[in-house]
């Protein structure tokens, strides 16, 4: 049977990498992080999957009203806050939770005529200068919330780390150098700890962690710097397709658009059913891997809209029909992000809608 561009979604691989966030974090609420259709693993579906998490992470206030259209009722947060002052009627009636990162929101918060008190979470900045109260004016911002009206008692304070993935990077230690002196004297719930953190910085968990990547499966790290917990994480999404031909090649002769790549030798193709309109990055060069009946198979000439070709090789038995994985379980997506520049944050949410949805549980 020939399949178009497929990804496999493994709910119970979900489950353990939630496990093993909890393992390294045992003390710690999760506060899951849903962001952009849950890492192209889909929204609803993965936070149904998580009914014991403690709380969910998105970017949007449509991705949150989606989740509780959908009938999720544990507490989500606005990753990113909120970007228009009528957002905050939205966000007490659906009993969401909002970073405040900004002067313009604390304004539009202590202004607003609200039926009942939000709850909100103080971020600073602490060196990743990108969303964040500076540090001069965390303590006033942090008093006005506390004095504002519209703001429930159980505020939070959080910050972000650039460099957690980079082992002993200076800033990593500065930031959370500089977020504990500035909540020292606070009994405030305290979030610092993205995915990278939670597996290699133990004093920087907190009262919440944050996973995004490795929830999925993911690697935040370079392979060869990877911790014991992160070799235990299982992908949760594979993308699969099928070869739908097969062509022989002279020496000489090319394939695809510009004729990109030309064969040095007489060999076999294959067309395989997916391309950038699924989500395969459209500049993966030329010996990009792609998994076929069990062996690596370099990618040749350009992605198209809709399909990709490899190199099987003269004496390749492989026929029209045979499973294709582009990445997955035996096939990392950090491999194929790293021969196309990119990162796996990138290919994952990448992919389309017309790619068909397999879930296993």
């Amino acid at each position: 049977m020939q399949r178009t561009a497929t990804a496999a979604i493994d709910i119970n691989a979900l489950k353990r990498n939630y496990q093993i966030i909890k393992s390294c974090a045992p003390n710690a609420n999760i506060l899951t992080v849903l962001k952009a259709n849950a890492y192209g693993h889909g929204l609803i579906r993965i936070a149904k999957s998580l009914p014991f998490a403690d709380a969910f992470g998105v970017a949007r206030i449509d991705e949150a009203l989606e989740l509780r259209a959908g009938g999720i009722t544990q507490p989500i947060v606005l990753l990113e806050g909120f970007f228009d002052e009528h957002d905050l009627q939205i966000i007490a009636v659906n009993n969401f939770q909002t970073i405040v990162h900004s002067e313009e929101q604390l304004q539009s918060i202590e202004h607003a005529a609200l039926e009942s008190p939000i709850s909100v979470w103080l971020k600073v900045d602490t060196g990743m200068h990108r969303l964040g109260v500076p540090p001069e004016q965390f303590n006033a911002f942090y008093q006005r919330l506390r004095d504002c009206k519209n703001v429930q008692a159980n505020m939070r304070l959080m910050s972000h780390f650039g460099c957690a993935d980079e082992y002993q990077h200076p800033n990593t230690n500065a930031q959370l150098t500089l977020f504990n002196q500035l909540t020292a004297d606070k009994t405030e719930q305290k979030s610092f700890a993205n995915s990278a953190a939670i597996c290699s910085l133990p004093n920087a968990l907190f009262d919440w962690v944050r996973p995004g990547l490795m929830l999925y499966g993911i690697s935040p790290f370079e392979e060869a710097a990877e911790p014991e917990a992160v070799k235990r994480l299982d992908p949760v999404m594979t993308l699969y397709s099928s070869i739908i031909a097969i062509r022989a090649l002279r020496a000489g002769e090319s394939v695809g658009y510009g004729a990109a790549w030309q064969s040095k030798k007489d060999t076999k193709i294959a067309v395989v059913a997916i391309g950038y309109g699924d989500g395969y990055p459209r500049h993966a060069p030329n010996g990009t891997p792609v998994l076929i009946n069990g062996r690596i198979v370099p990618l040749i000439g350009r992605v198209s809209m809709d399909m990709i070709t490899v190199d099987l090789g003269i004496d390749a038995n492989d026929k029209v029909g045979d499973y294709v994985e582009l990445w997955g379980k035996k096939l990392s997506v950090a491999t194929i992000a790293q021969a196309a520049q990119t990162i796996p944050y990138e290919l994952l949410c990448n992919i389309s809608r017309r790619v068909k949805i397999d879930v296993s549980a």
